[in-house]
């Protein structure tokens, strides 16, 4: 019988389709949770139920997710649960309270642990106590980058549980090229934008505060006073943001220069038209998908020297990092990039190698189907660590003595 995996997540919930394709095809039954209306698992064939939670507030309806995710999973009756982003992360394990084994993935650590505001600040202790509490009921903790994984075990956040460092969710690097492909190309995407002879510096992500949308507003003129015709084009959920949203009026006053697409969903023909990608976030990322396409696409990269964005540019080799919050660095370097064009294209050709030798899908999903495999005989034996997880584990530390 095909083990059973339910995959409990967000809203984005739908990007992870070809991961959840990649563990059908490696034996395993998979449901997908929630808190997206479903249409895009269906259409591959994944089941899919739904729930809901609201993750702009830090409390209210936490106990009415619990109890949702509870009646799921005594419903679905998995063999193992599947947890994906901050809040999910938190219920998973709170719901399922050991009656079944918890894989919870931490891709970054959110606002509460990324932002300096006094509100996140009071939160974090409250936080940690829960990340805390969660460990208790969960089997291993997958990390995607080595900056969260000393976070965990700086503040003892692991429990009983084992945790191994797995890079990122993958990408299909042959779809990827399809839809490069088969989307417009980018002169006519040009046009149709007004940017035919513009340099186009592309940002992808939601339009927020976190993501360092501010930042990049600022660096615009300052970039636009040695390249004037720069053009900054803007992908990405904004009016859905909440509090968390940049204000409209501060993106308008830029006039013509910022262009905003808001959420798309023919990403790869759009990174076609970018000369740089810029990615300036405030948040504690875990692998950034978007700094993965921008590299496949063979952009050269300009990103904020944060967890998760060092796990993907290397400073100088496929592009800049620099200071979060601090526009006249990230102007300094787009404006070099612009400048150098062969030496933008060869950092460009570097990422495209780099994602390929260590972001693709097939080769993260293997190391996940081992892991789900590593825990089920575990829990049939009453084991407290599968070997997978203390062979990485293992890995790991002498990753960080070298």
């Amino acid at each position: 019988m095909k083990p059973h995996l339910v995959c409990v997540g967000g809203e984005d919930h739908a990007l992870r389709v070809p991961f959840f394709l990649e563990l059908r095809a490696r034996g395993f039954q998979i449901t997908a949770v929630s808190t997206c209306d479903g249409a895009s698992f269906r259409r591959h064939g994944i089941s899919h139920k739904g729930y809901e939670f609201d993750r702009f507030s830090s409390g209210s309806g936490k106990a009415g997710a619990i109890r949702a995710l509870r009646g799921l999973i005594a419903e679905l009756r998995p063999d193992i649960v599947q947890s994906f982003d901050t809040k999910p992360n938190l219920l998973a394990p709170l719901a399922a309270r050991g009656q079944v084994p918890v894989v919870r993935t931490i891709n970054g650590l959110g606002w509460t642990f990324s932002s300096l505001a006094l509100r996140a600040l009071m939160l974090r202790p409250l936080f940690i106590g829960l990340q805390r509490l969660a460990s208790l009921w969960t089997a291993a903790t997958v990390f995607q980058n080595r900056d969260d994984q000393k976070f965990f075990h700086r503040y003892r956040l692991l429990g009983h549980g084992t945790n191994c460092l797995i890079p990122g969710s993958g990408i299909d690097i042959g779809a990827f090229a399809a839809a490069q492909h088969l989307g417009p190309p980018a002169a006519r995407l040009r046009q149709e934008f007004g940017l035919e002879s513009a340099e186009v510096i592309m940002f992808v992500g939601r339009l927020t505060r976190q993501k360092g949308i501010l930042t990049l507003l600022k660096a615009v003129p300052k970039v636009l006073a040695r390249r004037p015709n720069a053009r900054f084009v803007l992908i990405g959920p904004w009016q859905s943001e909440g509090p968390f949203a940049v204000a409209e009026s501060k993106i308008r006053q830029l006039g013509s220069n910022v262009v905003v697409l808001g959420k798309r969903c023919d990403i790869p023909a759009l990174l076609g038209i970018a000369d740089v990608f810029a990615f300036p976030t405030e948040y504690r990322e875990g692998v950034p998908r978007v700094l993965l396409e921008a590299a496949l696409a063979g952009l050269p990269i300009v990103a904020s020297r944060m967890p998760g964005c060092t796990d993907v540019v290397q400073d100088g080799w496929n592009g800049h990092l620099v200071a979060p919050r601090d526009p006249d660095a990230l102007a300094n370097r787009i404006v070099d990039l612009l400048a150098d064009r062969q030496r933008a294209v060869n950092m460009g050709s570097r990422s495209v190698d780099l994602v390929k030798e260590r972001f693709a899908l097939s080769g993260v999903v293997d190391q996940y189907s081992d892991l789900y495999r590593d825990v089920l005989a575990a829990r049939s034996h009453g084991s407290p660590a599968p070997s997978y997880l203390a062979h990485r584990l293992s890995n790991s530390r002498m990753g960080e003595s070298r």
